[in-house]
């Protein structure tokens, strides 16, 4: 997840769909992406979280209409990610790595490539982000913050999603992880499909793009899990902050009224 939500690039070209679960590196990939690719990548996570509200909004949109029932939905999930990946060279994590399938159609010239890791230390990682006891805490606290007041509902819907696409509910084991390999594998061209472990640097990820190794910029190492961390941390305190703000001000006429009342 990078430090800030990326803007559009006027005449920039989606050219790689990354295909990733989250915690396999994809804040990493992302940013490699953007020095390879000379332009704006869009981190899902990063996105809806750090973006304007039209991000989410968007998201929760299309995921109420996944799997589409009928070709009026498809035509709608297609329209929205024209709308939200427009002026960017490429698009990682959630949602986009559970719509490939769509995606592989709405863009056919963009390569795919599913940043991969251990299936144990994936499923250790994920660990940290699947609480679910903490989703009505979040609901309240988050709800004077435009945007994130939506998180619940597009958590909630991921979880739907990721039941829908590998059978299985939090805690997530190695399953998922075996069956999002085999779903990317069943829908799209093998001659189109890379698989990449981000520890491997900048070689196998430049080859893939045909693209020259870049002289003396080191691999970009960001910790998913770090990140996380802080921005949850971040936007609580905002949270907090807003409702200590609506309460005091809430509080002001009250008081006032008790000082007259006692006065008088």
């Amino acid at each position: 997840m990078g430090n800030q939500a990326s803007s559009p690039k006027s005449g920039a070209k989606l050219q790689v769909i990354g295909a990733g679960l989250p915690r396999t590196g994809t804040a990493s990939f992302g940013e490699a992406l953007r020095i390879l690719l000379k332009g704006p990548v869009y981190h899902g996570g990063t996105q809806v979280t750090m973006g304007t509200e039209i991000e989410i909004l968007s998201c929760i949109k299309l995921l109420s209409h996944f799997p589409p029932q009928n070709a009026s939905e498809k035509k709608l999930i297609f329209d929205i990610f024209k709308q939200r990946y427009v002026g960017y060279v490429a698009v990682t994590d959630m949602p986009a790595a559970g719509l490939v399938e769509e995606l592989v159609k709405i863009y056919p010239d963009a390569i795919i490539i599913c940043t991969t890791r251990s299936p144990d230390s994936w499923v250790k990682n994920m660990e940290s982000v699947q609480n679910a006891a903490t989703m009505g805490f979040l609901r309240f606290i988050l709800f004077p913050i435009p945007g994130m007041r939506h998180f619940v509902n597009y958590i909630n819907l991921l979880r739907k999603q990721w039941v829908y696409l590998y059978g299985e509910q939090e805690p997530v084991t190695s399953k998922s992880y075996y069956n999002h390999i085999a779903y990317l594998k069943r829908v799209v061209p093998p001659e189109r499909l890379v698989f990449y472990d981000i520890k491997d640097g900048w070689e196998p990820l430049c080859k893939a793009l045909g693209k020259e190794i870049p002289k003396h910029i080191e691999f970009p190492r960001i910790n998913d899990s770090e990140a996380i961390d802080r921005l949850a941390k971040k936007k609580v305190m905002k949270g907090l902050t807003r409702w200590l703000m609506i309460l005091a001000t809430l509080g002001i006429p009250f008081i006032s009224y008790a000082l007259w009342k006692k006065q008088s």
